[in-house]
């Protein structure tokens, strides 16, 4: 969050008097003083409020005092969510919120740092600013206490009224308490129909006194508070059994455990998307959210469907993935040779989804027992296998993927070269002149390494409808092959060459015949 070219530390000695507020984020300061906006007369009866905590780890809820955030997560979805990290963006909070705001990864939104530089808000606006593009009747309000959330234009444009502090010059605590105290005015005595609500001081903390900390779980405890006070606000409203609320609650990134971010830990890149309200299941813990995923939640809790141009990355929290390989999360299996995740990780099989298999008999022998061939495996344990390395890029695979990974497999001794083959079902074409294959794929590329997507009718001979030869960083695919004459069935091959070399991941695999 700090200002690119002030460190964290320094922001807080300059806050003075406040600095030893943002140590246990527990004593109180003197709230800025700030009347209520003005907003105009709301025009839905569907109404959204997000609410965002600066580097809140997710894994740090449950030791906290925090009845609401709980409450929601049993009323409510609670998907977890890992991060990028460099070289696609850094953990930290301009790529973080613009992830959020505008629904896309940093790939889209150019933001890679806190600089901002490079950003891409024009053709991936907030989702506040595209309201106001697509829906311009609805009332709309944003409280924000880092400055450049508005200064650059992550959040705040497009909101019809909004409430801008700077919590670096003057301190989070005061101002967070100022944005709490505004924002529950705004929902009991105005109309208001869509809300950013951000809480900055549980980052301070973070940094101050690291993410094990006491007082890092008390800073939780506060604004947790400041969630009860909004729903209350919310259920005081004398119009409220005539509305649709729904209450998201997101992070921008996560906390080293001794404080920190913007690095490639699992620890840093974790996120979460904690949403209740009409159409959202009560308790469910989908394995396939991701951080982009606000902004497409919001939409559809307003009744509004995205463009297609709009390019989003997310979808709503609450639709589920129909991947196959996310079939696979309950039988997924800790560590057999990595020594690098911990033992409690459960995240790797090699035992393929019902009607798929792998084909292992050019396979080396040896190397490491999890990479022995096409695996199937999650964000978290796969990355876990070696930072640094671009694993952490594979930011569109959702819940299980499969990956082929050459350079894993090597890391113990082997013979031979790395060849698998990936197969889906059969799919019924009759009758059809083309069938398309759309998935997602993150390849790099290194050597002498290939990868080719093969077609096979009727049982066949594989035909290579695809070869990969350079970098491809977690991008949608779709290959649409000619259906020859009377051919009754097809299924593709994913097949994977190397010798220590890089890896490929697939992922969303969907056949559709024309």
């Amino acid at each position: 969050m700090p200002i690119p070219g002030i460190s964290r530390r320094t922001v807080l000695a300059a806050a003075g008097a406040t600095a030893a507020v943002a140590a246990t984020g527990l004593a109180t300061a003197p709230a800025a003083q700030a009347a209520a906006p003005t907003l105009p007369n709301g025009t839905s009866k569907d109404k959204v409020l997000v609410v965002g905590m600066d580097g809140l780890r997710h894994d740090r809820i449950d030791a906290a005092k925090a009845p609401h955030l709980k409450a929601m997560m049993a009323n409510g979805t609670y998907g977890l969510s890992l991060l990028y990290a460099n070289p696609m963006a850094a953990t930290s909070s301009g790529p973080g919120w613009s992830t959020i705001s505008t629904g896309v990864w940093p790939d889209k939104h150019g933001v890679k740092d806190n600089s901002f530089t490079g950003r891409n808000y024009g053709q991936y606006p907030g989702f506040l600013a595209r309201l106001a593009q697509i829906r311009p009747e609805l009332s709309t309000y944003a409280a924000v206490d880092w400055k450049p959330l508005d200064t650059q234009g992550t959040v705040t444009t497009g909101a019809d009224a909004k409430l801008v502090l700077d919590g670096d010059a003057d301190g989070y605590v005061g101002h967070d308490a100022t944005i709490a105290s505004e924002a529950e005015s705004v929902l009991r005595n105005q109309n208001p129909d869509v809300l950013f609500v951000y809480f900055g001081q549980s980052d301070i903390v973070g940094h101050n006194s690291g993410a094990r900390s006491q007082a890092y779980l008390d800073v939780i405890a506060v604004q947790d508070t400041y969630v009860g006070r909004l729903w209350a606000a919310i259920k005081a409203r004398p119009t409220y059994a005539e509305e649709r609320w729904t209450v998201i609650v997101t992070t921008d990134h996560g906390h080293a455990d001794a404080g920190g971010h913007g690095g490639s830990s699992i620890e840093e890149r974790r996120t979460f998307v904690l949403a209740q309200g009409p159409g959202i299941a009560a308790g469910a813990r989908p394995i396939d959210t991701r951080l982009v995923d606000v902004a497409a939640t919001v939409f559809r809790q307003l009744g509004i469907t995205p463009d297609p141009a709009w390019g989003l990355d997310g979808k709503p929290i609450q639709d589920r993935s129909t991947d196959p390989f996310d079939a696979l999360y309950g039988s997924l299996t800790g560590r057999v040779d990595e020594t690098g995740i911990p033992a409690g990780v459960l995240g790797f099989t090699r035992t393929a989804p019902s009607g798929w298999s792998v084909i292992n008999n050019a396979m080396g022998t040896g190397g490491m027992t999890e990479w022995r061939g096409w695996s199937f495996a999650t964000d978290e344990f796969w990355s876990r296998t070696q930072r640094d390395q671009s694993r952490e890029l594979n930011v569109r695979a959702r819940g299980v993927f499969a990956v082929a990974d050459s350079d894993e497999w090597a890391d113990k001794t082997f013979s031979g070269t790395y060849d698998s083959t990936l197969v889906t079902p059969a799919y019924g074409v009759s009758g059809a002149t083309r069938v398309t294959l759309d998935f997602t794929t993150f390849y790099r590329q290194e050597g002498s390494q290939t990868a080719q997507v093969q077609a096979v009718f009727n049982g066949g001979t594989p035909t290579v409808v695809k070869s990969y030869t350079s970098d491809v960083v977690s991008q949608p695919q779709s290959l649409t092959v000619a259906v020859p004459a009377g051919a009754a069935g097809v299924s593709f091959r994913f097949r994977y060459t190397g010798s220590n070399n890089w890896y490929w991941v697939i992922d969303g695999v969907k056949v559709t015949a024309s």
